[in-house]
């Protein structure tokens, strides 16, 4: 490698060190800009054609704005209010309602051992509402800063849908592969992400939903909350919405309400269940098959690494990285 060529390398690699610096603090709305653009493109396809690449790359960000954004804004504020509302009923000493009395009582009966739940509990309450009144004079940033990261991702989305078969063409033009490698690399990353978003995020979606309207029937409090959860541990393989529909059934029958509690562990089994059991393979089978052992690693790590996108970028990267090693195998000889 001559002179220029590895001062030119180090250019480039320099220049991508300080690009990606500077959208890291924007990376989460960059991702759901991205995601979006994918799950939008085929209606983009469909659309351009009749109304044009600016206007149907406008009506298809309005149309996302009203079914993707702002319910998930709506949702997550009621999820922030259930999880402040339940933060501070059990800092008040609110923990009698929650039946922690009675479930102490049970362990007590059936182990022989007396565990002082109701303490541990308030401890835990205060050292939470401790964090959050502690963070409360970053939460103008943290709007702010959320305005600013959704603008820049609807921006970023308009141009890539109106956009998008230019940069794909320029991708084409710039990889140093072979026409039928790229063919075959991004036909297998787009099964890949559809297998994610379809078979995974959307059952894990659904599943968490049919969960939680369970929980609403049989007055549990903080439904919402609980919700929002079992959706994020449903997209967890072999873990799924039990953790919390389980317990909630075993809290029911310890506080005497003995058939909302079977009831909703017979709705969980039969019900919830089925979602996974049925519902997961109709959908994946229509796409690539993924191992669940993808998943847990790329969910898990996605968050550690990313944040809440990694819940859905992560599984596609790992899946990604499967893939780009397939290929390379294959096509070795001819690279």
């Amino acid at each position: 490698m001559n002179v220029r060529r590895g001062f030119l390398l180090g250019l480039i690699a320099l220049l991508l060190a300080v690009s990606f610096a500077m959208v890291q603090p924007f990376l989460q709305y960059l991702l759901l800009a991205l995601l979006l653009a994918f799950v939008l493109h085929p209606l983009h396809e469909r659309l351009e054609p009749k109304v044009g690449g600016q206007l149907s790359a406008a009506i298809l960000i309005v149309g996302s704005l009203i079914a993707f954004v702002i319910p998930f804004v709506v949702v997550g504020a009621t999820v922030a209010g259930d999880a402040m509302a339940l933060a501070q009923q059990l800092q008040s000493g609110g923990v009698s309602g929650f039946g922690l009395g009675q479930v102490e009582a049970l362990i007590q009966q059936y182990t022989g051992f007396q565990i002082d739940l109701a303490s541990r509990v308030s401890a835990y309450a205060e050292q939470a509402a401790g964090i959050v009144a502690g963070s409360a004079p970053g939460v103008f940033g943290t709007i702010s800063h959320a305005f600013v990261g959704l603008g820049l991702g609807l921006f970023v989305l308009y141009y890539l849908l109106k956009d998008g078969s230019k940069l794909m063409g320029w991708l084409r033009e710039t990889l140093p592969l072979p026409s039928t490698v790229q063919d075959e690399l991004y036909a297998s990353l787009n099964e890949i992400t559809w297998a994610v978003l379809l078979g995974h995020v959307l059952v894990a979606i659904v599943q968490g939903a049919i969960a939680g309207i369970g929980l609403f029937v049989v007055g549990i409090p903080n439904a919402t909350l609980w919700t929002f959860i079992m959706i994020v541990l449903s997209l967890i393989p072999i873990i799924g919405s039990f953790l919390v529909w389980g317990p909630a059934a075993i809290y029911l029958v310890a506080t005497g309400q003995t058939v909302f509690g079977v009831g909703l562990l017979l709705y969980g089994t039969i019900i919830v269940n089925a979602t996974d059991n049925f519902l997961r393979p109709i959908v994946v089978d229509r796409h690539a098959k993924i191992n669940p052992s993808i998943i847990i690693i790329g969910v898990i790590g996605g968050v550690y690494l990313i944040g809440f996108m990694g819940l859905f970028v992560g599984p596609v990267i790992v899946g990604a990285l499967k893939v780009v090693l397939e290929i390379f195998d294959e096509h070795y000889e001819a690279l």
